[in-house]
């Protein structure tokens, strides 16, 4: 789980004049499982007898962008797992990109992207339930049965969810988004042991949580609209995801997130 009090200190960007990362192989991350990752080794001595161990730790690389909510998804269950040491963030100017990411790193040229066991994987549903399955930590999906069954239902409708936020700031934001919010505010009703999705966090709250960040801002500051009036789960969600670090580690300034939908989606304001 995420570390109180701790205060990240994050890479920059990597741009088109960047250099890869260190010990880039400089191949298509396709011969070897070793070929990706940075290693170091401990050689310790046992207390108990003389016999000696080598012990191996590997950190692997996820690709991201700071503005990306895709690669926040992905970005906080790396931190709520407690990963830190173990996948590092490689931060790429969506802007300004490095030929190499697309040439030799991840051809579809997007974020985020994990590399992970000599492969190069993609698409944020598929990588947070990849981290949540394939490393330690805290488990971020339930066993229960009927959790289990609705966070698929919720995961299967994230999709539908983020595009008809967007749609909406093509028309009466306020009023087209609120069937939007209503829906999560529902949601947040099926279980009554805990203030998340599915009762205590999941990757499902994880999913959701990038794209109502931004729209609880930009309704907020542009169209003078509170989200969470008369939606008091949601409001209680969205105020206990912001006491958990793995998440608020993640998030982008509000002005910038303004300043990135009026010049992408809200030109005319």
């Amino acid at each position: 789980m995420a570390t109180i009090g701790v205060q990240q200190v994050l890479p920059p960007p990597l741009t088109s004049t960047s250099e890869p990362p260190p010990l880039f192989d400089g191949t298509t991350r396709s011969l070897s499982p070793f070929s990706n990752i940075t290693f170091f080794f401990l050689i310790y001595y046992s207390n108990f007898t003389s016999q000696s161990y080598t012990t191996f730790y590997f950190y692997f690389r996820l690709y991201v962008n700071y503005s990306c909510p895709y690669a926040q998804r992905v970005w906080i269950a790396r931190n709520y797992k407690g990963l830190q040491d173990k996948i590092h963030l490689v931060p790429i100017d969506l802007q300004n990109r490095p030929a190499w990411y697309k040439e030799k790193v991840y051809p579809e040229n997007k974020v985020p992207s994990l590399e992970h066991n000599g492969k190069v994987l993609g698409e944020s549903l598929d990588l947070i339930k990849y981290v949540d399955a394939n490393f330690e930590g805290t488990p971020l999906y339930p066993n229960d049965p009927a959790k289990k069954e609705f966070g698929e239902q919720l995961l299967s409708h994230v999709d539908t969810f983020t595009k008809e936020l967007f749609l909406s700031l093509k028309g009466d934001t306020v009023q087209q988004s609120s069937p939007t919010f209503e829906f999560l505010e529902n949601a947040l009703g099926k279980f009554d042991d805990g203030p998340f999705l599915l009762g205590q966090l999941s990757l499902v709250d994880v999913a959701y949580i990038p794209f109502v960040e931004r729209f609880h801002v930009v309704l907020a500051e542009v169209f003078k609209h509170d989200i969470t009036e008369g939606r008091p789960k949601l409001a209680t969600w969205i105020e206990e995801l912001n006491k958990i670090d793995a998440y608020t580690q993640t998030r982008r300034d509000p002005q910038e997130i303004v300043e990135l939908f009026k010049n992408r989606f809200l030109p005319q304001h």
